[in-house]
């Protein structure tokens, strides 16, 4: 009996590391232009972001009326924290586009020409989108922010051939999500995407990348953040102060530790997968912070 338990036992650990080696072959990337991997590729972006800007016209912009395409000033608004949205979203899209194509094989050229940019015409294209709806308009500010977020991912693969700083994204709960769910958000998923009180965006620098002589381990970082308080609306302080009579508006600079994922040493492709997905999350650690409103404060831990 406990004979016929082992066999069962190697068959299903065999059977894993199989799945596992397959897993490693898919993600290792091909030394040379694998056509297959290409136009796998291709045809996956195209049906991926065909779907997403799909449902994105039926969930966001279908229940309200069109108009002819139209530009809106934007950038006093939310303390310019949807622009630093737009930054870290063009630059993690692009981001993902360069290292998809060098999976495929394709050479470095074509990894910026028409990998890198795919942020940027993600982005502009839901830009437009914002054109053609009466209740938005497309914003020269967020354009500006889609294409900073690429030139930051390209200039630094031109001048260093490695990404030595990275954006990154942290959040926190905070009490104004309740006082306007719709607009804030009123689940935790709604309020990650939302509420912008409780956002926070990171420029995190690998600090071994700027002193390779040095001692300092390949995988910390020093991050500097940014983010904002005391915000209801998009820019109409008159209801804060009906909402919360205590609270105004104001930035947050942030000084903290961070940690490099993809500088941490493994052979698996999968596990250097993983790793590079979760490296656009800033980590929970202490921080400094300096207040627009003149106030500072030393988090032991911040989210």
């Amino acid at each position: 009996m406990k004979t016929k338990y082992y066999i069962v036992f190697l068959l299903l650990f065999s059977g894993l590391i199989s799945a596992q080696n397959s897993i490693e072959t898919f993600l290792k990337p091909a030394d040379t232009l694998n056509k297959h991997r290409l136009k796998t590729l291709e045809i996956s972006e195209a049906a991926i972001g065909s779907a997403t800007l799909i449902g994105l016209n039926q969930i966001w912009y279908a229940d309200y009326p069109h108009s002819n395409f139209h530009f809106i000033n934007d950038n006093a608004e939310w303390l310019q924290m949807d622009k630093a949205g737009h930054v870290f979203s063009s630059y993690h899209l692009g981001s993902f586009g360069a290292n998809a194509l060098k999976w495929s094989g394709a050479n470095k050229k074509s990894q910026l020409i028409y990998g890198a940019t795919l942020g940027l015409t993600f982005m502009t294209i839901v830009e437009v989108f914002d054109g053609y709806s009466a209740n938005w308009g497309a914003s020269m500010g967020d354009v500006l922010a889609n294409v900073s977020g690429t030139a930051l991912y390209v200039s630094q693969e031109l001048l260093w051939k490695e990404q030595r700083i990275v954006p990154k994204f942290s959040f926190h709960t905070t009490p104004y999500a309740s006082r306007r769910p719709n607009v804030l958000g009123s689940s935790l998923g709604e309020q990650i995407l939302k509420d912008y009180n409780g956002q926070t965006y990171w420029l995190s620098a690998n600090i071994y990348s700027f002193a390779k002589s040095s001692k300092f381990p390949k995988w910390l970082n020093v991050a500097f953040g940014y983010g904002a308080e005391g915000m209801i609306t998009g820019n109409d302080e008159f209801v804060n102060t009906i909402f919360l009579p205590e609270s105004k508006r104001y930035r947050q600079f942030y000084l903290s530790l961070d940690v490099d994922l993809t500088k941490i040493q493994t052979k698996s492709h999968f596990v250097k997968t993983i790793l590079t997905v979760f490296n656009t999350i800033k980590i929970p650690a202490p921080a400094f912070e300096i207040r627009g409103n003149g106030g500072s404060k030393l988090h032991l831990i911040y989210f």
